[in-house]
């Protein structure tokens, strides 16, 4: 996948601007790489429906069944009302010239084409669908064929990924110039199935700046010479695993022993296992022994962390060591609860890495769940900047913000990882990658492809998502580092 650039919808209309002034014919463009698309999936001759809407979107849409009908394919175009802007107009009365016949509505007992180009609605769609539109997309969801959907599938906001009462529910999805965060976020990614960008050989000295970019890390960085120690690797100290909840700790351990850390301190608030079996390396001690942490040059709090008096001061004193800090589960709970927490997190000067699930990211932010998922990017840059830290939101569409408002979008991994525990391994996995030298913004970034990717092979390997559990995917993230190291 293209992991060229997701800008702003003002920076976008930005972007069509320039290519006007500069000549280029953006709808033509677009028109010609849908009719390419299509023309290299079906075959001439086989039956299309083109459905066009009132705005630029349609227009695409209109002018892609010429090219296809020049190439010889059947056409039913629908277009269900009266174009409305000049660019649709004019493509309609090409459309009109070229002898094809346009319906308002699909004929009683439609039968189903071989292939459904949706160009009802573009990126502009603003508000939800009316009644009426409901029912027409409902009526084109049931058709039993391929749907391919132009720049976004009507109905679905493509930078929140929420439908707007309803959406077309597209096996692909073309989109032009750039990439739009809600073909990856929410519902969106399960709408817009596979997704294509085409840039419409639009220069890229007229691209503006964008604001983010899908997720393609590079682990160069992390290659090894010959004359290497454990203390060239860093050392990682977890702090979590109450009675009941030793599991997690454990598990975000193992993380960093397999990402790479040199050396890995458990320091856990269940005092009953001195060692670990499945990973002897990891140096366990009882936390409310110590009266300070081990000295390492990353801290990762959180994961079976528990949210009682000794889970409060921990987390008190690893906000005040120098050293970056990676934060999941209930210490992000304890720091919701407290305005003081908040702040001297906020205040840190060393790096500071947020790893929430939406309802947590909601705990912090003072808003409900459903008011994150409803615009996944606006509250991943809120909470970088509100925390003055790197925020990793996870869920579909994972997102690395800043505090700058830079982010990047992860576009793998899938339900495979919703299974408990693996919020734990990509913690530990963060805090690996910050020991061997990464930026916070860096690690995570990796850390969240690493741990997709992980899943996306699962997912392939065993024909299904269900079963992955989380004490297996360290060791598939540790194959796929050193496969990628490998090819460098």
């Amino acid at each position: 996948m293209d992991g060229g650039p997701i800008l702003s919808l003002a920076a976008l209309r930005q972007l069509e601007q320039a290519a006007d002034a500069a000549g280029l014919d953006l709808m033509r463009r677009a028109a010609r790489a849908a009719a390419g698309w299509v023309a290299q999936r079906v075959a001439p001759g086989c039956r299309l429906l083109i459905c066009a809407g009132p705005g630029n979107n349609g227009g695409d849409a209109l002018y892609a069944a010429l090219d296809l009908h020049r190439q010889g394919h059947a056409l039913d175009i629908l277009q269900p009302v009266a174009p409305a802007s000049p660019a649709c107009q004019a493509a309609r009365q090409a459309v009109e010239l070229a002898g094809l016949s346009l319906w308002s509505a699909l004929p009683e007992g439609y039968s189903a084409p071989a292939l459904l180009l949706d160009g009802l609605f573009g990126i502009g769609l603003s508000r939800p669908l009316d009644a009426g539109w409901q029912a027409r997309i409902a009526e084109l969801n049931a058709l039993p064929c391929p749907k391919l959907a132009l720049d976004c599938p009507s109905g679905l906001d493509a930078y929140t990924g929420q439908p707007l009462g309803a959406a077309i529910q597209a096996d692909a999805t073309l989109t032009f110039l750039c990439h739009k965060p809600g073909l990856f976020c929410g519902p969106g990614a399960d709408l817009a199935g596979t997704i294509v960008l085409d840039r419409l050989d639009c220069p890229a000295e007229l691209y503006p700046p964008r604001e983010g970019a899908l997720n393609a890390p590079d682990a160069s960085a992390l290659a090894r010479p010959r004359d290497s120690h454990k203390g060239s690797y860093g050392a990682v100290c977890v702090i979590g695993g109450t009675p009941g909840m030793l599991g997690a700790a454990l598990l975000a351990g193992r993380s960093a022993l397999g990402g790479g850390a040199g050396k890995v301190y458990l320091c856990t608030l269940d005092d009953r296992l001195p060692v670990d079996s499945a990973a002897p390396e990891l140096m366990i001690r009882p936390a409310d022994e110590m009266a300070e942490l081990p000295r390492a040059d990353v801290l990762a709090i959180g994961p079976g962390l528990g949210q009682q008096e000794l889970a409060e001061r921990l987390l008190e004193q690893a906000l005040a060591q120098p050293c970056p800090l990676v934060l999941d589960a209930d210490a992000l709970n304890l720091i919701a609860a407290s305005h003081r927490l908040a702040t001297r997190l906020a205040e840190r000067p060393h790096p500071s890495v947020l790893t929430p699930h939406p309802a947590e990211a909601a705990r912090l932010l003072g808003v409900d769940t459903a008011a994150i998922q409803a615009d996944r990017v606006r509250h991943a840059r809120a909470l970088a900047q509100r925390f003055n830290c790197v925020a990793l939101l996870k869920g579909a569409g994972s997102l690395i913000a800043q505090p700058d408002g830079e982010y990047r979008l992860n576009t793998v991994g899938g339900p495979e990882l919703a299974a408990a525990g693996q919020g734990d391994v990509l913690t530990g996995l963060i805090a690996a990658l910050l020991a061997q030298g990464l930026s916070a913004f860096d690690a995570a970034a990796l850390a969240a492809h690493l741990h997709g990717q992980a899943g996306d092979d699962y997912r392939r390997e065993s024909g299904g998502p269900i079963g992955l559990a989380a004490s297996a995917t360290v060791p598939r993230i540790r194959s796929i580092l050193n496969s990628r190291l490998a090819a460098n």
